[in-house]
């Protein structure tokens, strides 16, 4: 048979491959096209079907919407509750300190408000507000008509709620956690009672949310940018959304790794950090900061995004030094994963070590200096107007920099050990966070208040909030620098009256008060009635961003057209801007077919790619977000059974949620856009923000692998018995298979997407099945490989790591399962066909990453015990 014979037959075994629609039309549109008038009775007429299409739902129905506008508010003044409660349990510690000998707080009582305090604001305010913040104001920022997955904002913020109040409402009951936000081992692990598993589970379930969020926000800023707004054009709060979304992404899966072993350590008595058997309680250190530092930095970012969204405004120009700002900040955020080590300076770890780590924490200062430069030269070049969010900037400027000195001081080894666990680090901490978050936020609220709400807030209140908690929080710890250098450590609830702390907590307790009346003051200008107060003007700082075209009253359609942008403050530099966008002339300014849409852009320069058609009002995330949180509260009281079910009732209610509102068969391939542009109504893979969504999800899944993986070599490094002599290894055969069936089922799906593409549905089924098959296949040969040996986790931490690696990688494999199983019910009914095989293409990818865990589990199981 000759080479064009052989040829021939192959091409009739494997037909071409279907393509999908490209956009049809000009772009960039020219300054003519953008001038044709539009009949302003189409115009009413296009509106009314937007108004229908993106109609919030009233009465109890109010609770299924997923509208950014209605979530954001939702989270934000959650968020913002959660903060008052953590800062009444401060109050109540300042009482407790304010006199020697005092007996208001018993020990235990005044442990389990310390930790909630610190966790709290951590864990319930801090991140939770960015995002929050970030869901409500983004879409608007980038002129989007809503976030690329509304319903994954609304499961996020449910799990916050639910999780938020477990994990708070332990305080009540007497059963909160008394190890500090930290939670310590042994301290923690050994702990009797149920505060440490409220801690964990609780707070790991927060975390889904928090990553959630964070994948919400990255692929809208990647992915739903307005057409034209290339990546130098993005304000600069988009880039500190992609900065701190990214920092999230690769800092909470190694604090979610650690979790995952201190529970089952807690509950199934395998001994991670138990030194006995092989442990090791400095794993635990290590894996907490290397999410502790960079979470400094992720509420550090998003504040000073806020300030550099008010600084050009309050400077009547351009921002200085734009790419000096975004350069900065991708700085800071790489820098503040090198810098976790200076938490552990008194552990005992060499002076190389203690060396490195103080030279990054000096250099984490230049970039974060090179930001705060840029927004003072923005100030100086400009006509400066001190309305009253400056104020709170320039407030916050002043605190924030004071908290940066100290860090300098701590930075280095040897005062750190003269200072560590003082009063000295408790006024650091809380000058970095206050002058690095509260008052920007607060700063932020006062100016996006009349975007999102259309009404202002009080000029007078805002200054009296302002002065209240500048002067109070001063009062408060700037005299802790000064007890912290006299000795007194942290944590404690009493202390001796002859020492000369008594008058410095006096002093912090009375400022601590005045504190709480400027949050209180600002807590009222924000929820006081204001139904007779008058509309606010469209513009009332007379920014130049996008968020300041939004109509006035109300409408929750976003924009009413998605428009093209071409430079960084369009409503500045287009005096026409606010005149198309009203009347409907730039893109997708109707809803023919009645469904809720947005433009999908690239990644770089922004052209358009497709109308996505995006989820609206729906009970599915909320009843979601209950069975998840069944699924990780009902262990914390053994409840296992209980919580098995409730998490396979969380994956069905998911199931069922993609199932009838993603990735649907559009009705027609392409629609007319506007401004004579017809785009595609339905892609897949890297142009889909469902394929970014599972890319950006799985880096993070990643980094929690990489984690346990690096507990295996620190066990190795630290703990001369790992693994101990006689140790019994897992079933090299039984990995064996597990490798080679678990590559077969990654090689059958990713088999099956070529053909599916190729019209060869039926046997792009039978690799669906194959791998599926082969995949259970793999699960069980997984377990057996630890299994047969009576690898026994709770005698040593050697077969305890090995099993956690096993568990951890077959329920990943489970969910892989899963998805091939998808597919193949979505082939079957007609919904993932050779041209709409988005589902198909992110199963590939999810299985891409999945086969990479899986050989680096049998490597690790089967091969490096052997080696070492």
């Amino acid at each position: 048979m000759t080479d064009h014979s052989r040829d021939a037959g192959l091409a009739r075994r494997l037909p071409e491959a279907v393509t999908q629609p490209e956009p049809v039309g000009p772009f960039p549109p020219t300054d003519e096209m953008l001038a044709v008038p539009v009949d302003p009775a189409l115009s009413r007429e296009q509106a009314d079907r937007l108004k229908q299409a993106w109609h919030t739902p009233q009465g109890w129905r109010y609770l299924s919407a997923v509208n950014n506008t209605e979530v954001g508010v939702w989270y934000s003044m959650t968020a913002f509750g959660f903060m008052l409660a953590a800062g009444v349990l401060a109050l109540l510690m300042r009482v407790q300190l304010a006199v020697p000998e005092n007996d208001f707080l018993s020990a235990e009582r005044f442990n389990q408000f310390f930790t909630m305090h610190g966790s709290a604001m951590m864990f319930l305010f801090a991140v939770p507000m960015f995002e929050a913040i970030s869901i409500l104001l983004l879409p608007a920022l980038l002129g989007a008509r809503d976030m690329p997955f509304p319903r994954l904002s609304a499961y996020g913020y449910w799990c916050f709620l639910i999780g938020g109040f477990f994990v708070l409402g332990s305080v009540l009951f007497g059963v909160a956690p008394e190890g500090g936000w930290f939670m310590y081992p042994p301290l923690s692990t050994e702990a009797e009672g149920l505060g440490p598993d409220i801690w964990l589970l609780g707070l790991s379930f927060i975390e889904v949310a928090s990553i959630a969020a964070a994948v919400e926000l990255i692929v809208g800023t990647v992915k739903c940018r307005p057409p034209g707004m290339r990546i130098n054009l993005m304000p600069l709060y988009a880039w500190y959304v992609l900065v701190v979304g990214g920092m999230i992404l690769f800092a909470f899966p190694p604090l979610i790794a650690g979790d995952f072993l201190f529970e089952l350590q807690r509950s199934f008595d395998w001994p991670f950090f138990d030194p006995e058997r092989g442990g090791d309680p400095l794993l635990w250190q290590h894996l907490f900061w290397i999410f502790g530092h960079p979470e400094v930095y992720i509420i550090f970012l998003p504040s000073i995004a806020v300030a550099a969204m008010i600084v050009p405004t309050a400077a009547r120009r351009p921002i200085m030094g734009y790419s000096w700002i975004v350069l900065s900040a991708v700085g800071t955020g790489f820098l503040s994963f090198g810098l976790w080590v200076h938490h552990m300076f008194t552990t005992g770890l060499p002076m190389l070590s203690l060396g490195f780590f103080s030279a990054a924490s000096e250099a984490v200062v230049i970039p974060t200096g090179v930001q705060l430069f840029a927004f003072v030269a923005t100030l100086i070049v400009g006509r400066v107007k001190i309305i009253l969010p400056m104020l709170w900037i320039a407030g916050a400027l002043a605190v924030f920099t004071a908290g940066g000195l100290t860090g300098v001081m701590l930075a280095l080894a040897p005062f750190n050990w003269q200072v560590h666990d003082t009063y000295f680090i408790v006024a650091h901490l809380h000058y970095t966070l206050f002058g690095g978050m509260v008052f920007p936020i607060i700063g932020g609220v006062y100016y996006f208040y009349p975007s999102i709400r259309k009404k202002k807030l009080s000029e007078r209140l805002g200054r009296w909030s302002f002065w209240l908690t500048f002067t109070g929080f001063n009062i408060t710890f700037l005299p802790m620098h000064l007890t912290g250098l006299k000795g007194m450590p942290r944590r404690v609830f009493t202390y001796p009256g002859d020492i000369g702390w008594d008058w410095l907590n006096l002093v912090s307790t009375l400022g601590a008060f005045v504190v709480a009346a400027g949050i209180l003051v600002f807590a009222w200008d924000l929820v006081r009635p204001k139904g007779h107060q008058p509309l606010a003007a469209r513009n009332p700082w007379n920014g130049g961003t996008l968020e300041w075209s939004h109509d006035v009253p109300a409408q929750a359609w976003g924009v009413r057209s998605v428009p093209y942008v071409r430079s960084r403050y369009p409503l500045w530099d287009d005096p026409g801007f606010l005149e198309r966008l009203d009347a409907g002339r730039f893109y997708i300014p109707d809803a023919p077919e009645g469904l809720r849409e947005t433009i999908v852009t690239s990644a770089i320069d922004a052209r358009p790619q497709h109308v996505a058609r995006i989820t609206g009002p729906s009970w599915s995330p909320m009843v979601a977000a209950v069975f998840t949180g069944g699924a990780f509260i009902f262990p914390t009281f053994k409840w296992y059974l209980a919580a098995g079910i409730s998490g396979a009732f969380a994956v069905a209610t998911v199931i069922y949620w993609l199932w009838t509102a993603t990735a649907r068969v559009p009705e027609a391939p392409t629609k007319d856009a506007g401004l004579g542009l017809r785009l595609p109504t339905y892609v897949s893979g890297p142009k889909a923000p469902g394929w970014w969504a599972v890319f950006i999800t799985m880096l993070g899944d990643a980094t929690a692998f990489a984690s346990l993986v690096f507990g295996v070599f620190f066990y190795w490094t630290a703990r001369p018995d790992f693994p101990p002599a006689g140790a019994e290894h897992a079933d090299l055969r039984a990995v064996a298979a597990a490798a080679a069936a678990l590559t077969l089922a990654w090689a059958t799906t990713l088999g099956a997407r070529e053909l599916n593409r190729r019209t060869l549905r039926r046997a792009a089924r039978i690799l669906l099945g194959a791998g599926a098959a082969l995949a259970a296949a793999g699960i069980a040969a997984l377990i057996l490989a630890v299994r047969l040996p009576e690898m026994d986790p709770t005698s040593h931490v050697y077969p305890a790591i090995m099993w956690a690696l096993v568990v951890w990688t077959v329920a990943h494999i489970g969910a892989g399962l899963i998805m091939q199983l998808y597919c193949l019910a979505g082939s079957f009914a007609g919904r993932l066909t050779p041209r709409h095989d988005a589902d198909l293409w992110n199963t590939t990818l999810f299985w891409h990453f999945l086969v990479v865990t899986c050989l680096v589990t049998a490597a690790v199981v089967g091969l490096l015990p052997r080696a070492l």
